[in-house]
Protein backbone atom coordinates (compact mmCIF):
# COMPACT_ATOMS: atom_id res chain seq x y z
CA UNK A 1 0.00 0.00 0.00
CA UNK A 2 1.42 3.14 -0.90
CA UNK A 3 1.34 6.38 1.50
CA UNK A 4 -1.65 8.29 1.98
CA UNK A 5 -1.93 11.70 0.47
CA UNK A 6 -2.84 14.94 2.49
CA UNK A 7 -6.32 14.83 1.54
CA UNK A 8 -7.25 11.56 2.90
CA UNK A 9 -6.47 12.84 6.69
CA UNK A 10 -8.95 13.10 9.40
CA UNK A 11 -8.54 14.83 12.74
CA UNK A 12 -8.67 13.04 16.23
CA UNK A 13 -10.57 15.26 18.73
CA UNK A 14 -8.27 13.85 21.48
CA UNK A 15 -5.48 14.39 19.46
CA UNK A 16 -6.16 18.31 19.14
CA UNK A 17 -7.27 18.73 23.15
CA UNK A 18 -4.11 17.50 24.04
CA UNK A 19 -2.09 19.44 21.37
CA UNK A 20 -4.23 22.69 22.51
CA UNK A 21 -3.77 22.12 26.44
CA UNK A 22 0.25 21.52 25.93
CA UNK A 23 0.34 24.69 24.25
CA UNK A 24 -1.71 26.78 26.56
CA UNK A 25 -0.34 25.31 29.34
CA UNK A 26 2.83 26.27 28.01
CA UNK A 27 1.63 29.97 27.35
CA UNK A 28 -0.07 30.27 30.32
CA UNK A 29 1.44 32.70 31.87
CA UNK A 30 1.85 35.21 28.48
CA UNK A 31 -1.55 34.49 28.30
CA UNK A 32 -1.96 35.77 32.01
CA UNK A 33 0.77 38.93 31.45
CA UNK A 34 -1.80 39.66 28.22
CA UNK A 35 -5.10 39.35 30.74
CA UNK A 36 -3.05 41.54 33.69
CA UNK A 37 -3.23 44.27 31.00
CA UNK A 38 -6.55 44.36 29.85
CA UNK A 39 -8.64 41.79 32.14
CA UNK A 40 -8.73 39.92 35.48
CA UNK A 41 -5.16 38.22 34.52
CA UNK A 42 -6.42 34.67 35.11
CA UNK A 43 -6.99 33.77 31.67
CA UNK A 44 -3.82 31.60 31.50
CA UNK A 45 -4.90 29.87 34.68
CA UNK A 46 -8.59 29.30 34.10
CA UNK A 47 -7.31 28.07 30.17
CA UNK A 48 -5.24 25.48 31.44
CA UNK A 49 -7.33 24.29 34.40
CA UNK A 50 -10.05 23.77 31.76
CA UNK A 51 -7.91 21.55 29.14
CA UNK A 52 -6.00 19.94 31.60
CA UNK A 53 -9.74 18.63 32.57
CA UNK A 54 -10.50 17.99 28.61
CA UNK A 55 -8.10 16.30 28.31
CA UNK A 56 -8.24 13.85 31.23
CA UNK A 57 -12.63 13.90 30.85
CA UNK A 58 -11.47 12.22 27.46
CA UNK A 59 -8.83 10.29 28.47
CA UNK A 60 -11.80 8.62 30.30
CA UNK A 61 -14.25 8.31 28.12
CA UNK A 62 -15.61 6.14 25.53
CA UNK A 63 -12.55 5.14 23.34
CA UNK A 64 -15.60 4.14 21.33
CA UNK A 65 -17.14 7.82 21.02
CA UNK A 66 -17.29 9.31 17.69
CA UNK A 67 -15.80 12.83 16.99
CA UNK A 68 -18.96 14.88 17.67
CA UNK A 69 -19.62 13.46 21.19
CA UNK A 70 -16.15 13.81 22.23
CA UNK A 71 -16.07 17.70 21.56
CA UNK A 72 -19.21 17.73 23.45
CA UNK A 73 -17.62 15.93 26.19
CA UNK A 74 -14.63 18.64 25.63
CA UNK A 75 -17.14 21.28 25.65
CA UNK A 76 -19.66 20.24 28.65
CA UNK A 77 -16.21 20.35 30.33
CA UNK A 78 -14.98 23.43 29.99
CA UNK A 79 -18.50 24.99 30.78
CA UNK A 80 -18.09 23.16 34.38
CA UNK A 81 -14.03 24.31 35.26
CA UNK A 82 -13.21 27.15 33.49
CA UNK A 83 -14.20 30.66 34.96
CA UNK A 84 -14.64 34.17 33.20
CA UNK A 85 -15.79 34.36 30.01
CA UNK A 86 -13.57 31.72 28.10
CA UNK A 87 -15.17 28.70 29.56
CA UNK A 88 -18.77 29.46 28.29
CA UNK A 89 -17.71 30.71 25.12
CA UNK A 90 -15.37 27.97 24.42
CA UNK A 91 -17.28 25.07 25.75
CA UNK A 92 -20.52 26.93 23.80
CA UNK A 93 -18.63 26.85 20.53
CA UNK A 94 -16.85 23.17 21.04
CA UNK A 95 -20.98 22.04 21.97
CA UNK A 96 -22.06 23.67 19.11
CA UNK A 97 -19.58 21.65 17.05
CA UNK A 98 -20.18 18.49 18.06
CA UNK A 99 -24.29 18.62 17.66
CA UNK A 100 -23.25 19.59 13.86
CA UNK A 101 -21.12 16.74 13.44
CA UNK A 102 -23.52 14.39 15.08
CA UNK A 103 -22.81 10.44 15.10
CA UNK A 104 -20.46 11.47 11.64
CA UNK A 105 -17.88 8.74 12.42
CA UNK A 106 -14.80 11.14 10.88
CA UNK A 107 -13.39 14.14 11.37
CA UNK A 108 -12.18 15.36 7.39
CA UNK A 109 -11.73 18.70 6.17
CA UNK A 110 -15.28 19.39 5.00
CA UNK A 111 -16.98 18.26 8.61
CA UNK A 112 -14.14 20.54 10.33
CA UNK A 113 -15.39 23.53 7.99
CA UNK A 114 -19.20 22.66 9.05
CA UNK A 115 -17.70 22.49 12.73
CA UNK A 116 -15.64 25.82 13.37
CA UNK A 117 -18.64 27.45 11.27
CA UNK A 118 -21.15 26.12 14.12
CA UNK A 119 -18.73 27.10 16.68
CA UNK A 120 -17.97 30.57 15.69
CA UNK A 121 -21.85 31.49 15.38
CA UNK A 122 -21.89 30.16 18.96
CA UNK A 123 -19.16 32.69 19.78
CA UNK A 124 -20.96 35.56 18.37
CA UNK A 125 -24.04 34.49 19.52
CA UNK A 126 -23.40 34.08 23.33
CA UNK A 127 -20.49 37.25 22.74
CA UNK A 128 -22.20 39.04 20.87
CA UNK A 129 -19.04 39.84 19.26
CA UNK A 130 -18.41 41.23 15.95
CA UNK A 131 -14.94 41.31 13.68
CA UNK A 132 -12.88 44.25 15.40
CA UNK A 133 -14.49 44.09 18.73
CA UNK A 134 -10.90 42.80 19.83
CA UNK A 135 -12.31 39.34 21.07
CA UNK A 136 -11.54 35.27 19.98
CA UNK A 137 -13.68 35.91 16.93
CA UNK A 138 -11.00 38.23 15.19
CA UNK A 139 -8.51 34.67 15.48
CA UNK A 140 -10.99 32.07 14.67
CA UNK A 141 -13.08 34.02 12.10
CA UNK A 142 -9.93 34.38 9.81
CA UNK A 143 -8.74 30.91 10.66
CA UNK A 144 -12.43 29.32 9.43
CA UNK A 145 -12.22 32.09 6.43
CA UNK A 146 -8.94 30.36 5.52
CA UNK A 147 -9.37 26.89 5.89
CA UNK A 148 -12.93 27.16 3.58
CA UNK A 149 -11.00 28.64 1.01
CA UNK A 150 -7.89 26.77 0.93
CA UNK A 151 -10.17 23.68 0.99
CA UNK A 152 -11.86 24.69 -1.40
CA UNK A 153 -9.14 25.71 -3.86
CA UNK A 154 -8.21 22.14 -3.54
CA UNK A 155 -5.43 21.99 -0.83
CA UNK A 156 -4.29 19.41 0.98
CA UNK A 157 -5.78 19.31 4.67
CA UNK A 158 -2.67 19.36 6.17
CA UNK A 159 -1.63 22.94 3.85
CA UNK A 160 -5.19 23.95 5.00
CA UNK A 161 -4.69 23.60 8.36
CA UNK A 162 -1.37 25.54 8.34
CA UNK A 163 -2.80 28.46 6.54
CA UNK A 164 -5.40 28.81 8.60
CA UNK A 165 -3.25 28.80 11.84
CA UNK A 166 -1.27 31.92 10.46
CA UNK A 167 -4.51 33.64 9.51
CA UNK A 168 -5.11 33.05 13.35
CA UNK A 169 -2.02 34.07 14.41
CA UNK A 170 -2.43 37.32 12.21
CA UNK A 171 -5.43 38.32 13.05
CA UNK A 172 -4.62 37.74 16.99
CA UNK A 173 -1.75 40.06 16.48
CA UNK A 174 -4.32 42.73 14.58
CA UNK A 175 -6.06 43.10 17.65
CA UNK A 176 -2.94 45.27 19.19
CA UNK A 177 -4.26 47.95 18.21
CA UNK A 178 -8.18 47.59 18.28
CA UNK A 179 -10.41 49.36 21.06
CA UNK A 180 -12.18 46.71 23.02
CA UNK A 181 -16.05 46.82 22.32
CA UNK A 182 -17.00 43.86 24.40
CA UNK A 183 -16.06 41.96 27.58
CA UNK A 184 -14.02 43.24 30.46
CA UNK A 185 -11.30 45.24 28.41
CA UNK A 186 -14.33 47.10 26.78
CA UNK A 187 -14.97 49.32 30.16
CA UNK A 188 -11.13 50.47 29.49
CA UNK A 189 -12.06 52.60 26.40
CA UNK A 190 -9.04 53.49 24.92
CA UNK A 191 -6.84 52.44 27.33
CA UNK A 192 -7.40 48.77 25.76
CA UNK A 193 -5.72 50.05 22.85
CA UNK A 194 -1.81 49.08 22.44
CA UNK A 195 -2.65 45.37 24.01
CA UNK A 196 -3.07 42.13 22.28
CA UNK A 197 -5.83 39.98 23.61
CA UNK A 198 -5.27 36.92 25.38
CA UNK A 199 -8.47 35.26 23.92
CA UNK A 200 -7.33 35.58 20.51
CA UNK A 201 -4.26 34.66 21.37
CA UNK A 202 -5.46 31.19 23.29
CA UNK A 203 -7.49 30.81 20.28
CA UNK A 204 -4.82 31.13 17.94
CA UNK A 205 -3.05 28.50 19.61
CA UNK A 206 -6.22 26.28 20.00
CA UNK A 207 -6.07 26.47 15.64
CA UNK A 208 -3.04 25.77 15.65
CA UNK A 209 -3.10 22.54 17.66
CA UNK A 210 -5.20 20.90 14.81
CA UNK A 211 -2.37 21.07 12.66
CA UNK A 212 -0.98 18.19 15.05
CA UNK A 213 -4.12 16.15 15.43
CA UNK A 214 -4.25 14.56 11.62
CA UNK A 215 -4.84 11.10 11.83
CA UNK A 216 -3.66 8.73 8.17
CA UNK A 217 -5.99 6.39 7.38
CA UNK A 218 -5.56 2.31 8.40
Amino acid sequence: MGTPTAVELTLSVNDWMNRAAASIEAEADHLTQLDAAIGDGDHGINMMRGMRAVTAALADGDPEAPPGKRLLLAGKTLVSTVGGASGPLWGSALRHGGRELGDTPELDGAALVEVLTAALAAVQDLGAAEPGDKTMVDALGPALATLRERLAAGDPLDAALAAAADAADEGARATTPMQARKGRASYLGERSVGHQDPGATSTALIVRALGSALVAPA
